[in-house]
């Protein structure tokens, strides 16, 4: 990875209904990140869209490579010759009446570089709230890590969180990033340790990107973007409303944790023994 120390930055919004109202937020937190130096920047899950209306992503899919969102993140990043890793978007599944949740990653040229669609599916119900993605979304089924000038990144999404097994099976990575929309009541309980936890057994950075804070929908969401270096310090934290958390990425400090503490080469069981 590059021995320079280039910062990062995980955005933080509070989607409404209104697209063009997301986007035109987006592009400024973006704009905001790139000219404090940024190399990389990420947005939360479901940054164009949150609403009540669990079929309104549905009407909103976009065919891979091509639609106004993919267009958005792909002329932001050209823009800003940034790297933009693009939260989650709605993209066509195989069945007619779901979507993939996509993390989109588009290098300072506009180049798309890397695909995830989101693997384990939110549910949740205590009283009257309520969430099941499985509902309207299909679950993606790989894991995927790709090279950037930051270092090797790792992919994953929200719910993803709670599943270590996943992050263990990128590899050794230098940043994982998990954009995000937690709910208010798991994230107040497990956000931030879940977080911490994923940096510190994989010994690298960790961003996430997230929702933050009281949606026209009536949601309400934990917000806390942050960034998490491998010792499982925080080192930046956007807890409500519209912003920018960002962190430089240290590559002294990755090689200086996993040479005092080489847990990784330490591993025993690995691949289902």
């Amino acid at each position: 990875m590059t021995t320079a120390s280039p910062r990062i930055a995980a955005l933080q919004t509070v989607s409404s209904p209104d697209v063009a109202d997301n986007l035109r937020i987006a592009a400024g937190l973006i704009a905001e990140a790139a000219a404090a130096g940024a190399r990389l920047v990420a947005l939360p899950e479901y940054f164009a869209l949150i609403t009540a209306d669990e079929r309104a992503k549905v009407r909103l899919r976009e065919r891979d490579g091509e639609g106004p969102l993919q267009d958005f993140l792909r002329e932001a990043a050209q823009r800003h010759s940034v790297w933009i890793v693009g939260g989650t978007v709605p993209l066509v599944a195989e069945a007619d009446d779901k979507v993939r949740n996509t993390t989109l990653v588009y290098d300072e040229r506009g180049e798309r570089v890397a695909r995830y669609d989101k693997i384990h599916l939110f549910g949740f119900q205590r009283g009257e709230e309520r969430y099941d993605e499985a509902a309207t979304i299909e679950p993606g089924h790989r894991v995927v890590t790709f090279d950037s000038p930051v270092g090797r990144i790792g992919l994953s999404v929200c719910y993803d969180l709670r599943f270590p097994e996943l992050f263990r099976s990128m590899g050794e990575v230098d940043l994982i990033i998990l954009p995000a929309a937690f709910t208010y009541t798991t994230g107040k309980a497990h956000w931030e340790v879940l977080l911490r936890a994923r940096a510190i057994e994989n010994q690298c950075y960790v961003m996430a990107p997230a929702q933050g804070g009281k949606h026209a929908s009536g949601r309400v969401t934990w917000g806390h973007s942050m960034i998490v270096d491998p010792w499982g310090e925080v080192l930046a934290c956007r807890e409500e409303g519209a912003g920018v958390a960002m962190a430089e990425l240290d590559p002294a400090r990755l090689a200086a944790v996993r040479a005092s503490l080489p847990a990784l080469r330490h591993r025993c069981l690995q691949g289902g023994q």
